[in-house]
């Protein structure tokens, strides 16, 4: 007898193939019939009239700390998420030195965006070493997870306070290379790092992989090559791509052995050569027999800027020490006068580059508001609000966010919504050397909501806009991602694989509204949206999601490196 039987189905497989009518048989968290299934079960899920696809694959999320008190990885569930990959960009939370663990959640918080009082009173932080803090998680997760070692975290858990701002002696380097194997053998799933301009820790200094010389981060790299069923990913820098970005990217990924996957690739109308010119990496990479990987977005990036979390505009010439204060304080530098001209005149000023078109402040639209004075704000731009006012629009700005004690949400101006940006969007959805993601889940809780991509993605992009088939859409968010990362028996559905499986009703699947939520711990708030036609969610062969919400069973796998992934090459890497 079956476990489950998914009858009268529309099977999308992963595999790009064209759509059929099947039932799905699951034993033991298998698929393990396709077709015309006659065998009874213990329980029938009537799917007649929806589809049934692969649960999706997010391989760019920061979901490590919140894994800790939510383990269904919310809200990525409800958007048929069923696998996740955490330790990007450099940041995981292992290894750990003890007298570390304050500094490591101050990174976080200026970084990622993750509420400091959350990450407090969330996670114990009593582990030291990547397979310990693994352990932790083994056995009590709603969806499957697999991480990758952070760069910055074994460099500060090797060298301390030196990790910032100081090159690694030969000692140093080999007890990180040390630390690295130890982690990939207890299961990490490959190595991340970061060299990008706005990656600055709890002081505003640049984070430790940024420390990094380029010898160092192809010594780790190597070290990648040991382990079966691991990978590489980086953050190499913004804009475009000179030779010696491409180099690097090629050379690490030869080193390893192994694909390399970089963040991010954005999409618009207004630079449509932009994601050509940064796509060049991949050519210049297989030239020499190494594979790198674009990670493109779904959707324009809406972005909600916070005076908060300082992310981002602390890049800004001269802000950077003003948004990494406590926020009491930031409070009072923002009320004072001189304060706001200096952080003005410095967002003005030639020093700002790209960011400085950013700046443009009458442009913005107040998000949310929080102070009674501040009510009937919300949508409103502040080149409209400051009119009234008779201020400076940053004037104006900076009062509604005083009001709120910082907790404003600001959206930039959207990007790249025109036809032609979808039409460019969807073109390089399908290029081999691009895959979908980014959706960053579990970081940026005040400023981005791109953890919906995936119903985003088969709802607007392919129902409403017609960009891709649905069949092409599935196989991007599902296959793709298992085959790059080699996770294993994943991605598709087929006899065999894990039954991971998401049943949606594509006339209605869509994202709902983002709206900020406090459910953190210690009520920090998050922005949150669940999703429309997400009918079931399995895990493994069990329900996570069903008609009445998230459900309390726990079938995830926490994927280890070799047990769980096979091991990807590039052509020029073997030996």
């Amino acid at each position: 007898m079956l476990d489950c039987k998914i009858a009268g189905a529309t099977v999308v497989d992963g595999t790009g193939s064209p759509r059929r009518r099947a039932d799905v048989g699951i034993s033991d968290g298998r698929v393990t019939a396709l077709g015309e299934v006659d065998e009874p079960a213990r329980r029938t899920i009537d799917a007649t009239g929806l589809v049934v696809a692969p649960g999706f694959i997010d391989i760019h999320t920061h979901y490590d700390a919140q894994l800790f008190w939510d383990p269904s990885a919310s809200p990525s569930p409800f958007h048929g998420v069923t696998t996740v990959v955490g330790g990007n960009c450099g940041f995981s939370i292992a290894p750990l030195a003890p007298e570390h663990a304050d500094y490591v959640m101050r990174m976080l918080a200026r970084v990622e965006g993750m509420p400091i009082e959350a990450l407090e009173a969330g996670l114990d932080w009593d582990w030291r070493t990547y397979g310990d803090w693994l352990d932790r998680l083994d056995g009590g997760l709603m969806v499957n997870a697999g991480f990758l070692v952070g760069h910055s975290a074994v460099r500060r858990a090797v060298m301390g306070e030196a990790a910032v701002g100081s090159e690694a002696s030969e000692e140093q380097l080999a007890a990180m290379v040390r630390v690295l194997h130890e982690s990939l053998t207890a299961g990490g799933l490959g190595f991340s790092s970061s060299r990008a301009p706005t990656h600055n820790d709890g002081d505003g200094k640049p984070v430790p992989s940024r420390s990094a010389t380029t010898e160092e981060l192809v010594t780790l790299a190597g070290a990648v090559r040991d382990h079966p069923g691991t990978t590489i990913e980086f953050i190499p820098t913004v804009g475009a791509f000179e030779d010696e970005h491409m180099d690097l990217m090629a050379s690490l990924s030869l080193a390893a052995n192994r694909p390399l996957n970089w963040n991010l690739l954005a999409v618009g109308s207004q630079n449509p050569d932009g994601p050509n010119n940064q796509l060049r990496a991949s050519d210049y990479a297989a030239e020499r027999g190494a594979r790198v990987v674009a990670l493109a977005v779904a959707d324009p990036v809406e972005v909600r800027l916070s005076f908060l979390s300082g992310f981002i505009l602390e890049a800004l010439p001269g802000w950077s020490s003003t948004m990494s204060l406590p926020p009491a304080e930031k409070i009072k530098a923002l009320s004072d006068p001189d304060e706001r001209r200096r952080l003005r005149d410095g967002a003005a000023s030639p020093d700002a580059g790209m960011l400085r078109a950013m700046a443009n402040w009458k442009t913005m639209r107040i998000a949310e508001t929080y102070a009674p004075n501040n009510a009937g704000l919300a949508g409103r731009l502040v080149g409209d609000i400051a009119a009234e006012r008779d201020q400076d629009p940053f004037d104006t700005l900076v009062d509604i966010f005083v009001a709120d004690e910082l907790r404003t949400g600001l959206l930039l101006p959207a990007a790249g919504g025109d036809p032609e940006s979808w039409r460019l969007r969807a073109k390089l959805w399908r290029d081999p050397r691009v895959v979908i993601g980014a959706s960053d889940a579990g970081a940026h809780l005040d400023m981005l909501a791109t953890f919906i991509y995936t119903t985003s993605l088969i709802g607007p992009s392919v129902r409403d806009r017609q960009l891709l088939p649905l069949e092409e859409a599935v196989h991007l968010i599902t296959d793709v991602p298992a085959r790059l990362y080699g996770i294993r028996d994943r991605g598709r559905i087929a006899e065999g694989c894990h039954a991971d499986i998401v049943v949606f009703d594509e006339e209605r699947v869509a994202p709902q509204r983002v709206a900020t939520r406090y459910d953190l711990p210690r009520g920090a708030g998050r922005l949150y949206a669940e999703a429309e036609g997400i009918e079931h969610v399995l895990v493994n062969g069990t329900e996570i999601v069903g008609p009445d919400g998230l459900g309390d069973q726990r079938p995830g796998t926490l994927l280890r490196s070799g047990r769980d992934t096979d091991t990807v090459e590039v052509p020029g890497g073997r030996g």
